[in-house]
């Protein structure tokens, strides 16, 4: 099996990697029968030097191989027909800016395994970016906060260039009192409740949060039920709500109440209700100041994010009078928030070795040997032209979008 990995060519580009030079190299000795090849890039974080340095190909054309692997989606005019290709489309909430990709793999009968919706048998996904932007994500809506306070600003991730440097700013870093909530309970909010960790920030409970008083900076965890709540009011049930999330409305204003700063870091169903309205910012009991959005859907479950931001310029503000973004830290009546859609980037030598790690483990053996309990096909969007089964739901997106193209 030829695997071949693809340059990053969305703009801003990419250096993550979905295999370092050392993982080829430790991939083709482990598999026998699987030969990879690396299109050249002067982008990644890891360069055509280091991989011909492991004994790895370094080519242009990447036409002879049998499955094409990326980060970040390819440039729909660059898809080669026919072939197979890994990578997150971000389609799956019918992403506006994605849909001439989608329509593109269509066209062009490709295979899509996108990694997002790569599960096991429980559903719990088995590879992703997810700890490294909890981490970041979590780190920048910090300064933030301490920005908006006049405070002395702390590095950039890009800066510190490692996370072991990220923590050790924390650890020194005297936080003012401030609370914070966290919303979601997987690998995301996951690292961002250990990057609270590393800035010695307290864990309370949410019953503790909302009522309490502190001189300590503090931070809840919530999980979906603590900020949602069914429509007939009968007991919430997670399982329920991941299904039938439209039967649900929100209950997050109590603690948009009592948080200084929200580090949004949980998955989000278009169909579920959304974290706030626009006309609870403008409330005179709303306290936030600063949204770190993690999930970065924009027009999604939090009103503010209107835009994507970027690690040259991490932050902006909004206006609620307006509803519109200004410049960052320009007035306190605004919402200071932080969209970063590529956070991993901020330590991409790091978040890429265990992202490939992962491949190595999960995905090539699946590629190689047999696509064991159908892991591979629940994660397979388009095949032969058509969306498959679990996707159907996008084919009227898809061809009403057409009509108004």
């Amino acid at each position: 099996m030829k695997v071949g990995i693809l340059r990053e060519t969305r703009i801003p580009h990419d250096s993550r990697v979905p295999l370092t030079p050392g993982q080829c190299r430790m991939a083709e000795e482990k598999f026998q029968d699987l030969k990879i090849y690396v299109q050249t890039s002067p982008f990644r974080c890891f360069s055509d030097e280091a991989y011909a340095l492991e004994g790895i190909q370094v080519t242009e054309d990447l036409s002879h191989c049998d499955i094409l692997m990326g980060v970040k989606g390819v440039d729909p005019e660059k898809l080669i027909p026919g072939k197979t290709y890994l990578f997150f489309s971000h389609t799956i909430k019918k992403q506006s800016h994605n849909l001439k990709l989608l329509k593109a793999l269509l066209k062009n009968n490709n295979r899509l395994v996108d990694y997002e919706v790569l599960t096991d048998d429980r559903g719990v996904r088995i590879i992703g970016f997810g700890r490294w932007a909890g981490l970041i994500g979590s780190y920048l809506g910090v300064r933030a906060y301490c920005i908006r306070r006049g405070l002395s600003p702390f590095q950039m991730p890009f800066e510190a260039g490692s996370l072991a440097e990220m923590i050790r700013n924390a650890r020194v870093y005297r936080l003012p009192p401030l609370k914070i909530v966290i919303t979601g309970d997987g690998r995301v909010s996951s690292g961002a409740c250990e990057m609270m960790d590393a800035f010695r920030i307290r864990r309370v409970t949410p019953g503790e949060f909302i009522d309490g008083s502190f001189k300590v900076p503090v931070y809840a965890q919530l999980n979906p039920g603590e900020y949602n709540k069914t429509k007939d009011g009968s007991p919430f049930e997670l399982q329920h709500f991941f299904n039938h999330p439209e039967k649900y409305k929100g209950d997050f204003n109590k603690y948009s109440k009592s948080a200084d700063l929200l580090i949004a870091a949980a998955y989000w169903d278009p169909r579920a209700p959304k974290l706030f309205m626009e006309k609870d910012i403008t409330d005179p009991g709303f306290r936030l100041s600063v949204i770190a959005d993690i999930s970065c859907d924009l027009n999604g479950s939090i009103p503010s994010t209107i835009q994507t931001t970027s690690f040259s310029d991490p932050y902006y503000d909004y206006d609620p009078g307006t509803g519109k973004a200004c410049m960052p830290f320009s007035d306190p009546a605004n919402l200071t928030v932080m969209a970063i859609d590529n956070l991993p980037c901020g330590l991409p030598k790091e978040s890429s070795v265990d992202f490939g790690l992962a491949v190595i483990k999960n995905i090539l053996p699946l590629l190689i040997y047999g696509d064991r309990n159908g892991i591979l096909k629940r994660a397979t969007i388009t095949f032969d032209g058509e969306l498959t089964a679990p996707f159907e739901y996008l084919h009227g997106w898809v061809t009403q979008s057409e009509q108004h193209l």
